[in-house]
């Protein structure tokens, strides 16, 4: 009894192995090229997911909204450069103008950018959301 119950213990064991590198992918024929080249397309194709932006703003003196941001590129292979900014500008909820930015700079791989817009905004603006639009892969 105790010779089955062993074969039996050992066979689920061997099955349950089997899954477990058909779920982590050990046996795969990939090659770590072709997995850098598919990771590359897929940073080509998508920037907007691999450029994030955050920032801060302030009036200065003169009345005029500076928007001081950073771009930084999470990507690990794909520099990216024609990076696209739009800044929405608001007065109690309400969007009372807006500006777009072209930064030609490339900004490689883990890297970042810094940056600052200065706009002469309607007053009591009092708030600035900004996106990124549109990136292109640098070659």
């Amino acid at each position: 009894m105790k010779y089955i119950l062993s074969i039996i213990l050992l066979t689920s064991l061997f099955f349950s192995c089997k899954e477990i590198d058909k779920k982590l992918n050990f046996n795969s024929s990939k090659t770590y090229q072709e997995n850098k080249k598919s990771l590359s397309e897929k940073e080509k194709e998508s920037p907007k997911e691999f450029l994030q932006l955050t920032g801060d703003d302030h009036r200065n003196f003169w009345g005029k909204t500076v928007y001081k941001g950073i771009i930084k590129n999470t990507a690990t292979i794909v520099s990216y450069r024609d990076i696209r900014v739009k800044l929405l500008y608001f007065k109690a909820g309400e969007q009372v103008a807006n500006h777009e930015e072209l930064f030609d700079n490339t900004i490689s791989p883990n890297d970042y950018y810094t940056f600052k817009a200065k706009y002469k905004t309607p007053k009591g603006t009092d708030s600035v959301a900004a996106y990124i639009m549109s990136a292109k892969a640098a070659e």
